[in-house]
């Protein structure tokens, strides 16, 4: 490492507001893929990202400037205001991961929904104040750029402020959307001057909007470095906005926004049918959701099954039960409670699930089990959230990198709350707002500098030659990891192209009696065949899907984008 690389990345440490153990960015090497890729939910944050791959850039510069590029264009899902997960692979396989979860106030407590000692429903916290976590996606950027980045920080924000200075186009999903969370979207002057006419009603299709607000916090941010968003004026601007919100202030400090730090985390890894499937731990719930149902599906032939037959249906909906209730019970912030991760996806546990599991009928109840690790844990199982605020992004460069990155405010729109023209997250409805259950306290409940659970489950796949084979993730919710299981059974079993793999329809198994699938798909038509394998409850729904994906066949990049969304993968 030369001294000036030494002395960069110790001035990007110290810019991020984080410690960080500078590494080797490594210089740029022989081309592994005709051509990088990004795929994300705007094409406007895609290209964004591709024009860093075009500068020389690193898939963690193209990642950093989508995200940056979403909060302009896609303000209802994601962004500065939220946090993030990033899962990032070289050329030789070896997988790191980075937590940008928002964190609690330190002067949260389990009560923290309760009001004159009643417990507050969804509607009654947000939109308001009491919702809102300290942000961590710029500190997870800055952190992620001095260890792989090669462009200059500041360049990576340009095409988002572009778009936040000169204007963007109102889509149809973003009008939708819009229209359909109008009261939080509203819920701040800013938001209802940006976004809504005189009238009261969303600005039409096609409107070009600009955010000078946003414009200005990102240009500070790319001149004084990630330590503008953790202090100084956007510090305080934060604590005013939460701390005098008309409904539900909180008391968030200057201080809890000061001692936020993005986490270097060990990636969960397992493996199905020979390939290697790495995604992110705790506080996510993602990697060992879809590790879990995955294993204890390897024992059935799902590619002779094949996707048209309800039996491969029926078997995916018995393993997310299964997963989904250990989710429910173990998943939280390891921070703060032991999560019994390596236990969650050991081979000899999940093979006594599956054993649950029947190709002629269905588990009556599912329940969590007791993997190895969970034999002394007292807490509840937490019930099943909502939530729609969230994007995710795939990207490969050239020279073998990749990075998945998912990113969320949590609702639409967040908090509905709008600082230095981003809106804040409300994150911390993400925890058990109850923090008991039949007398026992769940796993996760709110408590001061806790990072609430998430379902965010950004991955990669690696194929039995040790090859990258596929990068992704979703939105949606609870939904995430069910999405993300369905890409990966979709190309390993049925041998689909990526974009058809994100195509097929979706099934929900959430732990419960109910399984959910797509409404209007031609999963609707297995209903009856379903309910014939034993699922008593079986219920079309409008679900909130939306992913991104990369497939790497030899030396090609093959980008995915869900037909359900606006979302367009771009070739550097």
């Amino acid at each position: 490492m030369t001294p000036r690389l030494i002395t960069l990345l110790a001035a990007a440490a110290t810019l991020s507001g984080c410690t960080i153990i500078p590494r080797t960015v490594e210089p740029p090497t022989a081309a592994l893929y005709e051509a990088g890729m990004v795929s994300a939910a705007d094409p406007r944050a895609s290209e964004a990202g591709a024009q860093m791959l075009r500068q020389g850039g690193t898939a963690t510069d193209a990642a950093i400037a989508t995200m940056l590029a979403l909060t302009v264009v896609e303000p209802q899902s994601s962004g500065i205001g939220g946090g993030g997960f990033y899962v990032a692979a070289n050329a030789r396989g070896e997988v790191e991961t980075i937590d940008g979860r928002e964190t609690a106030p330190a002067a949260a407590h389990p009560q923290w929904f309760y009001k004159d000692g009643v417990l507050l429903k969804f509607p009654e916290v947000v939109p308001g104040a009491t919702s809102v976590g300290v942000p961590g996606n710029i500190a997870l950027a800055a952190k992620a750029h001095a260890a792989h980045g090669r462009l200059t920080w500041a360049a990576l924000f340009a095409p988002a402020i572009k778009l936040a200075r000169e204007g963007f186009a109102i889509t149809p999903r973003l009008h939708a959307m819009l229209k359909s969370n109008a009261k939080v979207a509203g819920f701040s002057a800013e938001g209802r001057a940006m976004f809504f006419g005189a009238d009261g009603q969303p600005l039409p299709v096609g409107t070009v909007v600009k955010n000078p607000a946003l414009a200005d916090s990102l240009q500070m941010f790319a001149d004084q470095g990630a330590k503008a968003f953790y202090t100084g004026p956007n510090a305080r601007a934060i604590v005013t906005k939460v701390t005098t919100a008309p409904v539900n202030p909180a008391p968030m400090t200057e201080a809890d926004i000061a001692a936020y730090a993005a986490k270097d985390r060990t990636a969960v890894c397992g493996t199905y049918r020979a390939y290697r499937v790495c995604s992110m731990g705790p506080p996510s719930s993602g990697a060992t959701t879809l590790l879990a149902t995955l294993i204890q599906l390897e024992r059935f032939d799902m590619k002779a099954l094949g996707k048209d037959n309800p039996v491969s249906w029926h078997l995916i909906a018995e393993s997310q039960r299964l997963a989904y209730a250990d989710r429910a019970r173990f998943a939280a912030d390891a921070d703060f409670v032991t999560v019994p991760v390596a236990g969650m996806i050991d081979r000899k546990y999940l093979a006594s699930r599956s054993a649950l599991i029947s190709q002629s009928g269905s588990i009556a109840k599912a329940v969590a089990g007791t993997p190895p690790g969970s034999e002394k844990l007292t807490s509840a199982p937490s019930p099943q959230l909502a939530e729609n605020g969230t994007s995710h992004f795939s990207v490969v460069d050239r020279a073998g990198n990749a990075v998945s990155y998912t990113s969320t405010i949590e609702s639409a729109f967040g908090s509905g709350i709008v600082a230095g023209g981003y809106y804040l997250n409300n994150e911390l409805t993400d925890f058990d707002m109850n923090p008991q259950l039949d007398g026992r306290l769940v796993a996760n409940r709110v408590e001061g500098g806790k990072r609430p659970r998430s379902s965010m489950t950004p991955a990669l796949v690696f194929g039995p030659d040790g090859r990258l084979r596929l990068v992704v993730g979703a939105a949606g919710g609870a939904t995430i990891p069910a999405q993300v299981i369905r890409a990966v059974i979709g190309v390993i079993d049925w041998d689909l192209p990526v974009q058809d793999a994100l195509a097929l329809p979706v099934l929900f198994a959430p732990g419960t009696e109910t399984v959910y699938v797509e409404q209007g798909s031609w999963l609707e038509g297995m209903i009856p065949a379903l309910k014939a394998l034993g699922h008593a409850d079986v219920q079309p729904r409008a679900l909130p899907l939306k992913a991104n994906a990369i497939e790497l066949r030899g030396s090609q990049p093959w980008g995915a984008a869900d037909p359900r969304s606006e979302g367009k993968a771009i070739r550097e």
